[in-house]
Parts: C-alpha cells; sequence; structure tokens
C-alpha cells in the first residue's frame, strides 16, 4: 500500500477548500514539489510533498474542504517504515512555508495602486480587488494583483478559457511594449508597465548551473517585491553606545549557559524597541486600506530575522513589553531552533508589529532592511566594533553598535524616525533604563 500523504499543520484554519491540484496519478514527484493549492480567506497556500515518488491515487478533488490530517494522495516511495521520519520531518517543513505565507499575509498591504474609474467590487478580506468573474485560480489572481493586472483584460488559454500565470505575464509584456515605445516611462499602477529583464542564455558564455530556489525564498520573494514596489522607503543610520550593556549581558550569558539558553544582544534590542515604541506609538501602527489612518497596535510583538539552511524566516516573540531579558532570551532559543529544525507553526510568525534584522553575528557596517508590511519600519543590526569616542576630554575605547532604521515614509519623517533612533541608542546605552 502507497504511503498516505495528509494535509500539515495549517494553523487556526479549517475547512479551505482545494482550488488546485497540481499533479495526477501516476506522475513522478521529488520533495517539496507542489501537490495542492489551498485558499482561505486571508491566503492562497501551496502545500509541498513531504517525499519524493510515485502518485498512486488522488484521495480529493477540486472545490473539497479540506483541514489539517485530511488524506491529500497515496504515494509510491520507500517503505512505510522507512518513510515515517521523513514524511513528519516534511510535514513540519510545509507547516513552516505555509506559516510564513499565511503570516505575511495576515494582515491588508498598502498598494500604490490608484482606484479604477469605472465601478469597484468589494474588497475581499485580503484587501485586494475582487475578480469574481474571471475564470482564474487564486494564484493567478494573487500575480495579478501584485503586477496591477486587469484581468478582465487577459484572454485565457487555458482549459475551458481558464486565465493562467503564463496569460498574465504575456499580457504583461504585451502592455510594457507600447509605454517602452513611449519613452520607457512607469505607469503609476505600481507596477504595469515594468518589462521584464530580457532573458540571457548563460551557457553560450561557460558552463552553468540551474539550482531551484527553496521554497522559503519562493514565497518570500513576491511578498517582498510587493512591499518594495508599494512603500516609498527611507534609512536612517544612527549608532549607540554599548560597552557597560555588553559587559550586563555577558554576566547573563554565563549564568545563563549552565541552564541551558544563551543571552545575546537582541534581547536587550527588543527591550529597548518596545521603549522606543510606546514613545513613539506610529512605529507600531500599519496603514489601513484606504490609507487615510493609521491602525495603532496596543501590543507589542517584535518579528526576528532567523538565518535557516533554506533562508529566511522571521518567528515573532510576542507580548515582550510583559517579559525580562533572561524571558526573552529563553523564547529566542525556543524559536531559533524550531526554525532552524523546520518546525515554525503559524501562530508562531503571525502578529508582529515591528521587526528586528540583526546581522551581528555575519559581520557588515550597516545595511537598508525592507520594511515588512504592513507593518510600517524595520531596525536593522550589523556587528558592534571598538571605536574611540571623545569624552570631552580624551578619547577612549568603546563598544559602539550600528543602527539601520528603515520607514515607510508615508506614515513616518525623517525627524520622527531620528529622535525614534536616538531613544533606542539612548535606552541601550544603560540597562537601567531597559525596565523604566
Amino acid at each position: 500500500m502507497g504511503i498516505e500523504v495528509k494535509i500539515p499543520d495549517i494553523g487556526d484554519f479549517a475547512d479551505i477548500p482545494v482550488i488546485e491540484i497540481f499533479v495526477k496519478e501516476g506522475d513522478t514527484i521529488g520533495p517539496d514539489d507542489p501537490l495542492v493549492s489551498l485558499e482561505s480567506d486571508k491566503a492562497t497556500m501551496d502545500v509541498p510533498s513531504p517525499q519524493g515518488g510515485v502518485v498512486e491515487k488522488i484521495l480529493i478533488k477540486l472545490g473539497d474542504k479540506v483541514s489539517e490530517g485530511a488524506p491529500i494522495l497515496l504515494l509510491k516511495g520507500e517503505a512505510a517504515g522507512d518513510a515515517a521520519p521523513a514524511k513528519s520531518n516534511g510535514a513540519a517543513s510545509a507547516a513552516a512555508d505555509t506559516a510564513a505565507v499565511v503570516a505575511k499575509q495576515e494582515e491588508p498591504v498598502p498598494t500604490a495602486s490608484p482606484p479604477p474609474s469605472g465601478p469597484v467590487a468589494q474588497p475581499s478580506a485580503s484587501g485586494a480587488p475582487d475578480f469574481a468573474n474571471v475564470h482564474a485560480s487564486p494564484a493567478v489572481r494573487r500575480i495579478a494583483r501584485e503586477l496591477s493586472v486587469d484581468l478582465n483584460a487577459v484572454k485565457g488559454t487555458g482549459e475551458k478559457g481558464r486565465i493562467t500565470k503564463d496569460d498574465v505575464k504575456g499580457h504583461l509584456t504585451r502592455s510594457a511594449a507600447p509605454a517602452a515605445a513611449a519613452g520607457g516611462a512607469v505607469m503609476a499602477s505600481g507596477g504595469m508597465g515594468i518589462p521584464e529583464i530580457p532573458a540571457v542564455d548563460f551557457s553560450k558564455f561557460g558552463p552553468i548551473e540551474t539550482r531551484p530556489l527553496p521554497r522559503i525564498k519562493k514565497i518570500s520573494g513576491p511578498h517582498l517585491h510587493r512591499a518594495w514596489l508599494n512603500v516609498p522607503l527611507v534609512t536612517h543610520q544612527d549608532e549607540s553606545d554599548i560597552t557597560e550593556t555588553d559587559k550586563y549581558r555577558k554576566e547573563l550569558d554565563t549564568a545563563g549557559k549552565d541552564k541551558g539558553y544563551r543571552v545575546t544582544l537582541l534581547s536587550f534590542l527588543i527591550k529597548a524597541a518596545v521603549s522606543a515604541l510606546r514613545q513613539h506609538p506610529e512605529f507600531n501602527s500599519s496603514l489601513n486600506l484606504a490609507k487615510d489612518a493609521l491602525i495603532l497596535k496596543k501590543f507589542y510583538n517584535i518579528g526576528v530575522a532567523v538565518d535557516t539552511p533554506d533562508g529566511l524566516v522571521v518567528p515573532v516573540v510576542k507580548d515582550v513589553d510583559r517579559k525580562g531579558i533572561v524571558e526573552i532570551s529563553r523564547d529566542l532559543g525556543e524559536l531559533s531552533k524550531k526554525a532552524r529544525d523546520g518546525k515554525l507553526g503559524a501562530s508562531d510568525m503571525q502578529g508582529a508589529t515591528f521587526t528586528i534584522s540583526s546581522l551581528g553575528g555575519i559581520g557588515g557596517t550597516a545595511f537598508t532592511p525592507l520594511v515588512n508590511a504592513p507593518e510600517v519600519a524595520i531596525l536593522g543590526v550589523v556587528r558592534s566594533k571598538m571605536a574611540p569616542v571623545w569624552d570631552g576630554s580624551e578619547f577612549k575605547p568603546r563598544l559602539m553598535l550600528p543602527l539601520s532604521l528603515s520607514y515607510d515614509h508615508r506614515v513616518i519623517d525623517g525627524a520622527l524616525a531620528a529622535r525614534f533612533s536616538r531613544h533606542l541608542a539612548h535606552t541601550l546605552e544603560d540597562v537601567r533604563r531597559l525596565v523604566v
């Protein structure tokens, strides 16, 4: 009997309709190949295969409503006993990938598209226009929204006139040609009219290798592109003298090693960020869908970018305003381990109000992190370094931490960003301020 592949952990979602099936009986598939696509009221998510094999039997059909544990198909592959661990790991990986989609699409992402001149359908729960009368899958509709393509103007070449991803790309290319001929002006629709980068056959110049992108990067790529196109980004640079704070951190870290956790500077950054967010609540907000008001959040959940072998993920430390340095350090250790093991669930990556991306363990002098919309700001941190600092009478060696604050200029101006950064840096410089 074949190996039964089931719907993995998809967070708090249940009875989600199956809107696409990517495989058929007899197909040979590899690990992480997409099997089906599900659509909730907040996101479209692909379910990957936990392992390679041959599809023996499809157990679901289009339109079925499924929840965690529902069978998808039977797979001819390794013996069931040997495959069990792989299947478990695959489910965890699928859960992490699915959670990334849900977390990043949990709240509506503001777009730069002006309202169309004709009648407009009411926005859906995802904050995007509803192409209700168009014969296209949610995945295709999502791509169309990201590229600001009107699906009503696209001719479908799929079965029964269904619009495919290639149809959308072809329409975009055709639309870009007149714009390029008219001088290459980019239309104000937030992406439409931007021509694709021409394909190049690099094999003409030397040996090449084609390596598929990890699933995490495939999922996060469109989100990052959308944020880059829609958020007017500015980055403010500052630095903090963490000489005394780091001494205290080392004391806590030494004590924590014996108890199974580590205390890094990130825990102090999280606490300092809460102090700055309270002082400047605009940074703990999101634009509403109409972009004429701010949604101010009265809770403090900090997203932390974690580097994993498969790419960057952003788990969330919840309610950090109610926790101390040691408790935050324990949370960070648990989340980092789950991220590296591919066991992050949907709830682990939802609800962030502000994000910190730290490259301190690698190096660098500064960088420009992208705002994780619909958040309005993100803090980037690189490696601290000893530098001579003038104290009024002489230069003294001090440990200086570079800070890079990127923000949405529609919500935050330069003066406010400078004040936020100064408050953050000032708080970091004296651990006593972290408990005030």
